[in-house]
């Protein structure tokens, strides 16, 4: 696909969509005021020191309604609606009209995001009711209210109906996640990982801002219905249609990468680990780090205005998913393993979206909520059990030790989706609509693009499967982490296993992943009847009377279902068959010259967060105490009470003239009259002496 071509389908693409042109129910507004509802109880239930489980069921009953009301607006969905809930901003001055109010704009992309974001919201606030029963109390309200917070403001950003109160959700996610993530405040590797995410999605944030403001600069509206009316009919502001128009899809972009966490803007998702494993699944996993695909897909109309927008896009997601997969493969904190895997997936998503294939990026979104969260949780079990510990290097066997099958198996084929297993997983299908249409398009270096998406996928499968081998299969061993709990005999160490309630949410979370296998179809059909219209399906079918060879979408499926297959058996030899061997290799990359730098730069992430610091918070840090200097002792102590000091100076030297004694009053007033005198008799003298003097030398 050529740059000239994305430019004719630029005006293609604005027409295939319907715009909201009724009214919708009243009654989908509790699907917002639900989460506010429980936000509010939560609060209360902290004030007033509840001391059980409260506050967890809460916040599940009140996002079950939420989901309930969401899949009743999607039973009775026909056509895109506006729901008016609160009138928000209306401002007018001079010839000039700015509205945004507290509404829902519902079409289908709305509808398809908002099922899985309730529906797994709900079923990991369950989870998060037994997993954080150990900080039931003022801790266990804070966190549920946490929850609640984000489930609102994630709903605000789905289902805004303009620009600005999507920009409230956004705001809001990101709140909710510096919230969350800190949720151990007293731990300060939490409280630098909350401030790290909140700091650099600060860099996103600033993109968005931009584009609202260049979008109703440029097209006089931030009203979804009104705005992608006028992007239909090409209609905008002619003194703003020239460079601000072309940036809007550039800032948008913007905001997506940091949301979303793609190159450079990466590196606060794998420090937001350190908040509670509910929260990486939720949060960081299935529903806040979709966004940016989200924000790309609502503003698919807008972001085919500039014909190197989408590429651009599709670039950045195709590296991305190749660098944090090469990360991950190095990394030894279970959690921190699956972090990147989100990163790297997350690429896949924008690359999707950059390629056109809006519904196959959709696709993955939903299949990888499904998976993704079943991998979460899972890590989330095992360090719960086992005291903290979440080494998997540490950890070992756990599919042959009483009560942890559940766990095991529910991991097993969430890995297996993840890696992309053949037919079974609806990983393998959603990743190889990405892939063929990268194979497919033509574009800029988009073959070398397509290669890259094939070898991120052998990696996937590869640390993937790392993780699996090592911690469910094997023989058994385990070492407790630093959260030792010991039984009243002897102090020897039991691992918990998971009870009901975690076991009942994996195995359904699961059973979603293997139904979402069939949805291809049905996201074809939801995207093509939202603003998203217009990209290639997510399924595709064969050229008639093309070879197989000739179409990527007909031989994608048997080459990514072996590619992943390889990457599974090289993780089954080295950390399975032979354990021995992943170290041995290990050891001879590191004692070879030219291969010695490899491991270790994966281990240390190659080293971008210590670019970061020398290039950026380094500096920062030194100009900031520079500043503070000069704040100090050339602004205050030389300017400020510089000044100050010199008529208390003065004061000072008259100080002795007052003090008390008659005598010395009677000298100050003959010295006063003494000078006077001078000042009156002998002075003007003097000025006219001084003058000739000046006058003669001219």
């Amino acid at each position: 696909m050529t740059l000239a071509t994305l430019a004719m389908l630029a005006p293609r693409l604005a027409h295939e969509f319907p715009v909201a042109d009724a009214a919708g129910p009243e009654w989908a507004a509790w699907i917002l005021w639900l989460p506010a509802l429980s936000t509010v109880l939560c609060g209360m239930c902290a004030a007033l020191r509840v001391r059980n489980k409260l506050p967890a069921w809460i916040t599940v009953s009140l996002l079950s309604g939420s989901f309930i009301l969401t899949a009743m607006l999607f039973a009775g969905y026909e056509q895109p609606v506006t729901i008016h809930l609160v009138d928000w901003f209306g401002i007018t001055w001079s010839d000039t009209t700015f509205v945004a109010n507290f509404a829902f704009y519902v079409d289908r992309l709305t509808l398809l995001w908002m099922l899985f974001v309730t529906g797994l919201g709900t079923l990991i606030a369950l989870y998060a009711g037994e997993y954080m029963e150990g900080d039931v109390g003022a801790g266990y309200s804070r966190f549920f209210a946490g929850i609640s917070v984000f489930l609102f403001a994630m709903t605000a950003l789905v289902m805004a109906d303009n620009l600005l109160m999507l920009y409230l959700g956004w705001e809001g996610v990101g709140f909710a996640s510096y919230w969350l993530i800190g949720y151990y405040y007293r731990k300060p590797s939490a409280v630098a990982a909350a401030k790290k995410a909140f700091i650099v999605n600060r860099i996103g944030d600033l993109g968005l801002a931009l584009a609202v403001y260049l979008t109703w600069h440029a097209f006089g509206t931030v009203q979804y219905a009104e705005l992608f009316a006028a992007v239909q009919a090409n209609d905008f502001s002619a003194e703003a249609g020239g460079w601000s128009v072309q940036a809007i899809p550039f800032l948008l972009m913007l905001a997506a990468f940091g949301k979303s966490a793609q190159l450079p803007l990466y590196v606060w998702l794998p420090d937001a680990m350190e908040g509670p494993t509910p929260v990486s699944a939720l949060i960081h996993a299935a529903t806040m780090v979709t966004a940016g695909v989200f924000l790309l897909c609502r503003m698919f109309p807008l972001m085919v205005l500039n014909e190197l927008a989408l590429p651009v896009v599709a670039w950045v997601g195709g590296l991305t998913a190749l660098f944090a997969a090469s990360i991950a493969m190095a990394q030894h904190d279970i959690k921190r393993i699956f972090a990147y895997s989100t990163i790297s997936q997350l690429g896949y998503m924008f690359l999707g979206v950059g390629l056109f294939t809006t519904a196959g990026a959709a696709y993955h979104v939903f299949t990888h909520a499904f998976f993704k969260a079943v991998l979460f949780l899972t890590a989330g079990a095992v360090m719960h059990g086992f005291a903290g510990q979440i080494d998997l290097r540490k950890v070992s066997g756990l599919r042959h030790m009483p009560g942890w099958r559940v766990t095991s198996y529910t991991m097993l084929y969430a890995c297996m989706c993840l890696a992309g297993v053949p037919l079974v997983t609806n990983g393998f299908w959603s990743k190889d609509a990405i892939m063929a249409e990268a194979f497919a398009a033509v574009g800029p270096g988009y073959t070398a693009l397509a290669i890259i998406a094939l070898v991120t996928a052998l990696l996937t499968a590869y640390y993937t499967f790392r993780v699996w081998f090592r911690v469910c299969a094997g023989p058994v061993h385990y070492e407790p982490g630093l959260e030792q709990h010991g039984d009243a005999a002897g102090g020897a160490f039991h691992p918990r296993p998971p009870r009901l309630v975690i076991n009942l949410v994996l195995l359904t979370i699961s059973a979603g992943a293997v139904a979402s296998i069939f949805c291809a179809e049905w996201i074809n059909g939801m995207i093509e009847g939202s603003t998203a219209a217009g990209g290639l399906p997510a399924v595709h079918e064969a050229h008639e009377g093309a070879g197989v060879w000739s179409d990527p979408h007909a031989w994608m499926p048997y080459v990514a279902g072996a590619v992943g297959l390889v990457g599974i058996a090289i993780a089954w030899y080295l950390h399975l068959a032979n354990r021995t061997a992943a170290d041995d290799l290990k050891r001879a990359l590191q004692g070879n010259v030219v291969s010695a730098w490899l491991p270790r730069a994966m281990e240390n992430k190659w080293y971008v967060d210590e670019l970061y610091h020398g290039l950026i918070r380094a500096p920062l840090w030194l100009l900031g105490h520079i500043l503070n200097l000069l704040d100090r002792y050339v602004l205050d102590m030389v300017i400020v009470d510089g000044v100050a000091r010199i008529p208390r100076m003065l004061g000072r030297g008259f100080q002795p003239l007052a003090n008390g004694v008659l005598q010395s009053y009677a000298v100050s007033m003959v010295g006063g009259v003494a000078l006077i005198a001078i000042l009156v008799f002998v002075m003007p003298e003097f000025l006219e002496m001084l003058n000739g003097w000046i006058g003669g030398a001219r």
